[in-house]
């Protein structure tokens, strides 16, 4: 396991100790230093060490910048008032001021920091020029603007952190967003292929599954009486569950990387093979079918055989044996597309019932996914779908499909 090298870093409160600390040390030395041997109008020890007691709290409110920067400031800015207000000796008293202008800016909340800082170094700087008025020699006055452009560049080098820290967070906020938007379309995108590849397995079982089950069906009843046509039910088994089984193989065929065995989405140009299989389940299919005036997109071309096939499916599950019209109406913009049936021919009606419920099984057994299938094709290319009983018996669907759809994820 790698060891990771011990951080030589101070904690906080032991680092902000050590600065006020030192900031005291060198004012109150710094001040001792330079006036070692002058003659000066108000020692530190005037007033019952006064000027030692200044120096001191300005350097040791530091200890708790971070946390209150604006008093910090405000206690360093009276103690350099009463200081130079009072007349005691020049040196490096101001460092402890320099240094809690800079967190004030650094730390502050922007606008506001900066407001006050402004205000308050106006203020020492007015103060510090009359208390100078009569400073002797003359020249000494340097240091007068020496402390207030020293507090300006405090101020400003404060806010230039501050700035960047800001832009630092924004910068790292707007990546973290960015990230999270990308998982967010990359999920949404996996859950579309994955309803995609539902609707596609539903509609290529259930198709061949229904068409199975109806040719098993006269299978099992001719045998023995018929058999050439239990040859002609068998073959028919044989050619849908063939052609199931190489959509499957198309469908699933995305989930690998090659694309090997992928044959192309089935479409209206297989419309004729549909409506064969749908007379060898025994329906009476009439095809209305026209040919469109351009070819159509793809997507809606895909669709609309998916939706074909689903409601004739639908019919010779819950039905059985009836008369179906198929209509296609290719406009200009939008294809229309309609299958209706007569009903049960036992006069049962339990067809129409168990399909008005919307999901394209039967109600009580459970919950399928025929028509809902159906209408979330039509709503992915800006269409709509009707289901619904005919007056009188029998039941119609009814697509619209526009020609040139907004978006599609088939």
């Amino acid at each position: 396991m790698e060891r990771r090298a011990p951080s030589l870093r101070l904690p906080v409160p032991v680092q902000e100790v050590s600065l006020a600390v030192f900031i005291t040390a060198t004012q109150i030395q710094g001040t001792i230093i330079r006036t070692t041997g002058e003659v000066v109008q108000r020692p530190l020890t005037d007033l019952g060490n006064l000027g030692f007691a200044l120096l001191a709290l300005s350097g040791l409110v530091l200890t708790v910048r971070r946390r209150w920067p604006v008093p910090v400031f405000v206690i360093a800015g009276l103690a350099s008032l009463v200081y130079y207000g009072l007349d005691f000796p020049d040196g490096p008293g101001w460092l402890g001021l320099f240094v809690a202008l800079y967190t004030l800016a650094s730390y502050g909340d922007g606008r506001r920091s900066l407001v006050i800082g402004s205000v308050g170094t106006t203020v020492l700087a007015v103060w510090w020029l009359v208390a100078a008025a009569d400073i002797q020699p003359h020249a000494a006055i340097g240091w007068v603007y020496f402390r207030i452009g020293a507090s300006v560049m405090s101020l400003a080098l404060g806010e230039s952190v501050r700035s960047r820290r800001v832009i630092a967070a924004e910068a790292e906020a707007r990546a973290e967003l960015a990230e999270r938007t990308r998982e967010d379309e990359a999920r949404a995108r996996v859950d579309a292929e994955r309803l995609r590849i539902a609707r596609e397995v539903h509609d290529t079982v259930a198709h061949a599954i229904a068409i199975i089950n109806v040719q098993a069906g006269v299978t099992a009843h001719v045998l023995d009486k018929r058999p050439d046509q239990a040859r002609a039910a068998l073959q028919a088994i044989e050619q849908t569950s063939s052609r199931a089984l190489r959509e499957m193989r198309a469908i699933l065929g995305v989930l690998r990387d090659d694309d090997d065995g992928r044959a192309p989405h089935p479409g209206l140009g297989q419309i004729g093979e549909l409506t064969a299989k749908a007379r060898d389940a025994g329906l009476d299919v009439t095809l209305e079918a026209p040919s469109p005036a351009t070819p159509l997109p793809s997507a809606v071309d895909s669709a609309a055989y998916r939706i074909l096939q689903e409601s004739i499916t639908n019919v010779i599950r819950h039905v059985g044996p009836t008369r179906v019209t198929v209509a296609l109406n290719p406009g200009v913009d939008v294809l229309e597309i309609r299958v209706a049936d007569e009903g049960r021919r036992t006069g049962s009606g339990r067809g129409s019932a168990d399909r008005a419920s919307g999901d394209g099984t039967e109600t009580p057994a459970g919950a399928g996914r025929g028509i809902q299938g159906m209408s979330e094709r039509c709503q992915l290319l800006g269409g709509d779908l009707d289901a619904r009983p005919i007056p009188g018996g029998g039941f119609e669907v009814t697509a619209r499909l526009p020609l040139a759809p907004a978006g599609s994820r088939l």
